[in-house]
């Protein structure tokens, strides 16, 4: 009776329901909950004091959990792991012997017990379950790990992330570099001021190193600009991301501390000559830098390589210097075929998130959020593949659109014609009107844009969940240029009805028409669902994978072709699945009221 027991608690575990037959066996009956899969209810986070530390040093290490409900007995390990070498030492003891956090070893027996709500609770440090971790001399990037395994210690249920750096020197870039330069990670490093690579320089950031932008002004923002005579080779990794972030002390860090990165090439861009600022023909001056060559980009080569970024964060960036004169976290103007960056996350932003001046580059695993504008952005003839994107915002950082997408704001029919392929991808609005421009919408095509859309996620923003924003862009659509197809939407037109149907979630009529069937193929496979994401609204641990029961794994959605960029076993919408957590352990999601 005891093994049966036991399994029908796994059953009920597992949203499943038994009913006894005539014969004494069992039948199983689904139970009408949502399924959660192997996700765990509970959401959690962990921070130290500071990122950076020199050796000698005694670090803090505090964490929030909000059980949500969740009963379910866990192990717990604490342990700190050289990402250099691998090395991993538990707490208590910090040996290499696999203890949990009260000291058990495995042939012990681990501790399992319930975990209950914390608030900003010390874990490490002065009156924590621990003493303060003094930092040895191991130079680099290191990671402080609190893991919940299973009441067996074997399972991994989750993982909390604190990535710190060890560095024995400080070094600051300024002005213009123009000769090959390599930021170490055993140093922790500051941009002052406007920073041009150029003149074939080629700036090298080791992986886990630690970049500070310092306090500017509006006329001088600490910022990374790679010149269309420069190359940037930051290929960071999952264990050793690069982070590229505000020198201000943590819980009064806040978007716009710093300027942002800024890469530029000479790929093709559909700018006319003296359209901007007396530009030459096909080249453009990217924002924030428009009376300098530095600042130019664009040409005649489609494949340039701007070069490398892998693995990196941008956090707290951007700068505001006039009326559409602006500096985002990630700038890219006119890269080529040839850049390759993948695996980039930026927060706080206080301009754009992401965003493309033309070019041919391609992109993908790209996460952020809970900045001041839009998501994903681009114009003037970019040409590029995008796959794997999550955006969000929320109340306190409402921002503006998941996608801005234009052709050309000084002539619609320029060329190369801006005519992107984005797959994958989710956004998530605020709920409430956009940052500074009102009631926003979701995916905001306008200005003659062609592009291809595909299995997409839009939810909660103001206003349409998809938009064609003027008469060149619907005669786009009347061309056969612009089509989407596989677009999943929520939530949408809060300021309005915000109805659970395609006219609820799409007021515009232009767009109504063009996502309800008309001109034929042009938009399929528009679902207005509930897309069930797990947690997307635990902004410091959040979880966009969508529940078992999720219609974002329906069968029939968008299968995108096999060309060497896109992921063809992609076979749901939305930027994320159980199959393949690409945010892991290289993220940070902290919300800087959450660290205060």
């Amino acid at each position: 009776m005891r093994a049966i027991s036991w399994i029908m608690l796994s059953l009920a575990a597992a949203g499943l329901a038994t009913a006894q037959t005539e014969d004494g066996s069992f039948e199983l009956k689904p139970r009408a909950t949502v399924l959660a899969g192997p996700q765990t209810k509970l959401a959690a986070w962990i921070w130290s004091d500071k990122y950076t530390y020199q050796p000698g040093q005694g670090l803090t290490l505090r964490n929030t959990i909000k059980t949500n409900g969740d009963l379910y007995p866990y192990t717990s390990f604490v342990y700190v792991q050289n990402n250099q070498t691998g090395l991993k030492k538990y707490f208590p003891g910090l040996t290499t012997t696999v203890t949990d956090v009260n000291g058990k070893t495995a042939t012990q027996g681990f501790d399992a017990a319930r975990l209950t709500d914390q608030t900003k609770q010390v874990l490490i440090g002065s009156g924590g379950k621990f003493p303060a971790y003094t930092i040895p001399n191991e130079p680099g990037m290191s990671t402080i790990v609190y893991e919940l395994r299973d009441y067996t210690g074997n399972r991994v249920i989750k993982t909390m992330y604190m990535k710190v750096g060890v560095y024995t020197k400080t070094a600051t870039i300024s002005g213009t570099i123009s000769a090959s330069k390599t930021l170490t990670n055993d140093t922790e490093w500051h941009i002052q001021g406007l920073t041009f690579v150029n003149n074939g320089a080629v700036l090298t950031i080791e992986p886990g190193t630690f970049v500070f932008g310092e306090p500017g002004t509006t006329t001088d923002p600490s910022t990374l600009v790679i010149t269309r005579e420069g190359t940037i080779n930051a290929a960071g990794t999952a264990a050793r991301p690069i982070v590229m972030t505000s020198k201000s002390a943590f819980g009064s860090r806040k978007a716009g501390d710093w300027g942002g990165l800024v890469v530029l090439g000479k790929a093709p861009v559909n700018l006319a000559a003296g359209a901007s600022n007396g530009n030459p023909d096909g080249q453009g001056y990217i924002e924030g830098f428009q009376t300098t060559p530095n600042g130019l980009y664009g040409g005649t080569d489609p494949t340039h390589n701007c070069g490398t970024m892998t693995y990196m964060r941008v956090e707290y960036a951007g700068s505001i210097l006039g009326v559409g004169n602006e500096i985002n976290s990630f700038t890219w103007g006119g890269c080529g075929s040839k850049t390759v960056a993948h695996h980039l996350q930026a927060i706080y932003g206080l301009d754009d998130t992401f965003e493309w001046f033309g070019g041919t580059m391609n992109a993908s695993y790209l996460v952020g959020g809970l900045s001041r504008d839009d998501y994903t952005d681009y114009q003037l003839g970019f040409t590029g593949k995008l796959q794997y994107i999550i955006g969000y915002y929320s109340p306190d950082s409402p921002g503006n659109r998941g996608i801005e997408g234009d052709n050309s704001e000084f002539n619609p029919a320029a060329l190369p014609w801006s005519n992107p392929t984005i797959s994958n991808a989710t956004y998530i609005g605020s709920r409430g009107n956009g940052f500074d421009e009102g009631v926003v919408d979701g995916v905001y095509l306008r200005r003659g844009t062609r592009g291809s859309f595909n299995n997409i996620v839009v939810m909660g923003f103001p206003g349409n969940g998809l938009k064609l924003a003027d008469a060149n862009t619907v005669a786009e659509v009347t061309a056969g240029n612009l089509k989407v197809n596989s677009i999943l939407m929520w939530d949408n037109n809060v300021a309005g009805t915000q109805a659970a149907t395609l006219a609820g979630n799409t007021p515009d009529s232009n767009s109504f028409t063009f996502l309800n069937g008309t001109p034929a193929g042009a938009a399929q496979n528009i679902v207005v669902a509930d897309p069930q994401l797990t947690r997307p609204r635990e902004y410091s641990d959040p979880d966009f994978v969508g529940l078992f029961s999720s219609p974002i794994y329906r069968a029939g959605w968008t299968q995108m072709p096999d060309d060497g960029f896109f992921d063809q076993t992609a076979r749901f919408v939305g930027g994320i699945s159980p199959d393949n957590n690409w945010l892991e352990g290289w993220t940070s999601f902290l919300v800087e009221q959450d660290v205060q």
